[in-house]
């Protein structure tokens, strides 16, 4: 899914959502320099892979945290873990570097990516600021309507604590 088409799912699924266009943004340093609505509820997000590369990990904490990726293996018990490559991201999530979203698991079409976003978002306001499959915008909407997106999707997705 392009960004148009992201939208028009979000509208045919009836989840509230707004859009903050802006400059394409590579990094969170980049986006810092945006003037952003929410900016407490912005998301980074980390696509990883394990060492034997079976399994892909999407981690999606607040912009302004650190993940410590030896930490999230051992408290999440997976394999060593390192950064996936652009290739990769492509041909999984149709996705270039700088645009990695949660809302690119609507791309993966094996359901191969597990998802993990930090608790934190669940916090009020509960609401959470992601690409929609391009870094020329943001779309914020509630936490938990993105959960139930990935759920019905079909690619697992837990909420722990990261950082």
């Amino acid at each position: 899914m392009n960004k148009q088409e992201v939208y028009d799912f979000l509208y045919d699924k009836g989840i509230s959502f707004e859009i903050t266009e802006h400059k394409a943004v590579y990094n969170m340093d980049e986006l810092a320099e945006v003037e952003l609505p929410y900016p407490d509820a912005d998301a980074k997000n980390l696509f990883v892979r394990d060492d034997k590369k079976r399994n892909y990990y999407l981690i999606t904490v607040k912009g302004d945290k650190r993940v410590d990726l030896k930490a999230f293996q051992q408290q999440n018990g997976t394999r060593r873990l390192s950064f996936a490559s652009a290739d990769d991201l492509m041909a999984i999530m149709k996705l270039i570097p700088g645009a990695v979203t949660p809302l690119g698991i609507l791309n993966d079409a094996e359901c191969r990516v597990q998802v993990y976003l930090d608790r934190d978002f669940l916090d009020a306001p509960d609401k959470i600021g992601v690409h929609p499959n391009d870094n020329t915008a943001t779309v914020w909407l509630k936490t938990e309507d993105l959960l139930t997106l990935i759920k019905e999707h079909g690619n697992t997705v837990q909420t722990v604590q990261i950082g």
